[in-house]
């Protein structure tokens, strides 16, 4: 039932990066998702999750899949649920960039938008509601719930993890990967520390995400960043946190374009902002690993739009504000 297109997922080049913003002797090592046949690395865990529901009846011919997303994992749904002619509703909110919009109903998806903020200034706790209504209300359907999806890490875990362990040319000492619905970081963190006990995995958030904790507050950027904390989110797993505002994710992508000739998508452009802060703390002879994961052409109104942000919005925060060291009580903390 699922169609030969999805057997093209994964693999994904894994390239080193010539960066002026880190020292002569460190390394960058970035995997490539923007090679995935959606564009980008929701591929994966779409794929899966979907797969696995076929496996235990959970979706049939008549099924009617539902998925809050904003972006990645709904263009990667639509892809999937067009080739197999499948209804998809992807419950959406305004912070969509107008091509993901564009992308999503050009696959023969539905649009659920919504357009109320939750209690905490944001829109996943309302669009979480609006999936839950649409559950009760339209007959045969499915809910992946990529949110507390087992599937969701199991497949950064099994693939972009496990495809890391085997090309990279030496040993990490550092990763660094975005957080938003957090089943990339389990994922991958789980299985390059299995090759790798020493690693250091480093968060990438963005400010106005309380994933760890933080204050609530406006975000622009969609991909990176929640309004709740993710049901599979494990501090345990995690070493450092370092948070970059929406601008410096902005520039991130722009010095992506510029030293690597690489237009990718705004997640991309944080964890560059994020490793270009913490720099001067590495160690000189750091090999640092990290993932790209999708697209620049889908933020062609938003990031690579100079008029995107307003002056007022367009915030550098220094590294001592930026950054947070996971300790023993943090751990214990998420685990109660």
């Amino acid at each position: 039932m699922i169609p030969g297109l999805v057997s093209f997922v994964g693999n994904t080049p894994l390239v080193e990066l010539e960066f002026p913003i880190i020292g002569s002797s460190m390394r960058l090592f970035a995997k490539l998702e923007m090679f995935n046949p959606g564009g980008s690395i929701k591929d994966r865990p779409a794929s899966l999750m979907i797969r696995q529901a076929i496996a235990a009846g959970r979706i049939t011919r008549d099924s009617h899949l539902i998925e809050s997303s904003s972006g990645n994992l709904a263009i990667a749904i639509a892809m999937i649920a067009r080739q197999m002619n499948l209804r998809f509703t992807a419950v959406i909110d305004p912070n969509i960039t107008k091509v993901n919009r564009d992308l999503i109903t050009a696959y023969g998806a539905e649009i659920e938008l919504v357009d109320q903020k939750d209690e905490e200034g944001g829109y996943l706790h309302s669009r979480i509601r609006r999936v839950r209504q649409l559950l009760e209300k339209l007959p045969g359907t499915v809910w992946l719930n990529q949110y507390a999806n087992p599937d969701n890490p199991r497949a950064h875990y099994e693939g972009v993890g496990s495809e890391i362990v085997r090309d990279m040319p030496l040993e990490p000492s550092h990763a660094f990967i975005g957080v938003s619905t957090c089943g990339t970081i389990m994922g991958v963190a789980r299985r390059l520390r299995e090759a790798w006990p020493n690693i250091r995995v480093v968060a990438v958030d963005v400010v106005g995400s309380v994933i760890f904790g933080g204050p609530s507050a406006k975000r622009r950027l969609p991909g990176i960043g929640a309004s709740r904390i993710p049901e599979q989110l494990d501090a345990s797993e995690v070493d450092e946190i370092v948070y970059v505002t929406d601008w410096e994710s902005v520039l991130g992508c722009h010095q992506l374009v510029r030293y690597e000739g690489l237009l990718a998508g705004g997640s991309s452009g944080s964890v560059i902002a994020a490793i270009e802060k913490m720099a001067p703390r590495l160690p000189r002879d750091a090999v640092i690993v990290t993932i790209l994961p999708d697209r620049g052409e889908r933020y062609l109104d938003s990031v690579f739009n100079p008029d995107w942000l307003a002056e007022s919005d367009r915030v550098e925060i220094p590294l001592q504000a930026a950054h947070r060291t996971l300790g023993a009580a943090d751990h214990l903390r998420n685990a109660s």
